[in-house]
Order: structure tokens, then sequence, then C-alpha cells
């Protein structure tokens, strides 16, 4: 499976503005697309009709793996770039604003080279109106002392501005975690109860259970430091003779 960076009302917008197409350039795009044994090329059928196939094709499987080249693409994402091949600088139809509305809700922008043609790329964070909230963010990490979080932020917005998905999700993910560790820290969990790699986020989980449930909290505490003494007064009574 490849990962789909689109959310289905942009790519529904995308396939929708592929309508547009001619009979010939919409069979050849059913060709690199991989579709030609599921849609025909049967001039006869409208384009319409082809590309409500397509439609229903990707939103089932919007994942599978397209070789196209770019590189493997999901099925998804290869119609996203398809349709923008069509855009224009400035929209001829509803149907293309629609796509470059949809585009920019998923984070992306067309750009426009010297000759007009389209290339499709993740919007910088001005473009998104978000150099203020990212700067203060990072601020913020910087005041108190998050620096593990604030490098983890700082490589998922560069892998997420070069399109790099999967980097980005990793990063971002270890971000939160990180995050969630250095502010139960911060407030007072205990970081030398488990010193050993990979269990400040247990001890972190725990910091953050012991605020929601103190009850609940102390009764596992307990529990965890009666088992021992438990399971060995169950070895002994085990090690009896029975009779």
């Amino acid at each position: 499976m490849t990962a789909v960076p689109f959310t289905r009302p942009t790519v529904i917008s995308a396939v929708a503005f592929l309508t547009k197409m001619y009979q010939a350039p919409f069979n050849h795009m059913v060709l690199r697309l991989g579709l030609e044994n599921e849609i025909t090329s049967d001039t006869a059928i409208s384009v319409a009709k082809k590309a409500g196939l397509l439609g229903r094709i990707v939103v089932q499987r919007p994942a599978d793996p397209v070789e196209t080249l770019e590189g493997t693409l999901a099925l998804a994402e290869a119609v996203i770039r398809e349709a923008v091949q069509l855009m224009h600088p400035e929209p001829v139809n509803d149907l293309e604003t629609d796509l470059a509305r949809g585009l920019a809700r998923d984070g992306y922008v067309v750009a426009f080279d010297e000759r007009e043609r389209p290339a499709l790329r993740a919007a910088l964070p001005e473009e998104l109106g978000l150099s203020v909230v990212d700067n203060e963010v990072h601020e913020l990490l910087k005041q108190f002392g998050f620096t593990e979080p604030l490098g983890h932020l700082s490589q998922g917005i560069e892998a997420h501005a070069r399109g790099d998905w999967a980097a980005a999700n990793a990063q971002f993910r270890t971000f939160l975690e990180g995050l969630f560790d250095a502010i139960a820290f911060h407030e007072g969990a205990d970081r030398s109860a488990q010193p050993n790699i990979g269990e400040p986020t247990r001890v972190a989980g725990e910091y953050w259970l012991s605020l929601r449930n103190p009850q609940r909290m102390d009764a596992r505490r307990q529990e965890l430091h009666q088992r021992p003494v438990q399971d060995a007064s169950y070895g002994r009574l085990a090690s009896r003779p029975v009779g």
C-alpha cells in the first residue's frame, strides 16, 4: 500500500475535472494509470462515463501503487497529478476552481513556470498562513528548553515541505511523544524512575494517568509492587507435595 496525501473530496474534484478531456488523451491517461483492463478505450463510451468509472475505482482503491515517470505513487495521487497537468494559471471553469481549492485544503499549491506549465508542490508555511503560528511554537519550545521535541518538529516540517510524507509522519509522531514526555518531566514526573532507553514515554504516561485518576494510579503501583511477593508465594505452594 502507498500513502495517500490527498483527501477524498480533492480526489473526486480531480476526477470531475478530467471529464473535460477528449477521448484520445483520456485513453492515454488510462494506460499510464494501468487501468486499461477496467476502463474501456471504446470511443463510443463518453469521457464522462469513463471518468465516472475511474472515480469509483480510485475511491475504492486510492492506495493502489502505480508506476509513473515520477516514481511509484498511490493511484489517487497519480490521478490528481494527471488532473494538475490540465490546470491553468487562472481557472477556466468551476471544476478547476474546485480542484484548486481542494489542493489548497490538503496543503498543496500548483505552481507555473515561465511557459505556464503546471507543477504540484507542497505549500510553504507562509502560503498557508502558518508562519506566525509556527514561529510561536518554536519560540515556546525554546523557552521551556524542549530541545529534543523541537528538533523533531523542525525535521518533520522540512520533510513535509519536500513531500517526504513517511518521514514527516514519523517525525511529527516522535515530536508529539517527546513533547508529552518533556511536559510531564517539566511538571514533576520522576525522570529517574525508569532510566532505560525507551522508557520515558511510559513514565510520562503514568504521570498523566496519575493526574487524571490518582486513585487508579495508586492502585496500579500497589499491584506492581505486590506481584513479586505473590509470584514467590505461588512458587512455594506449587513446590509442596500433594496429599
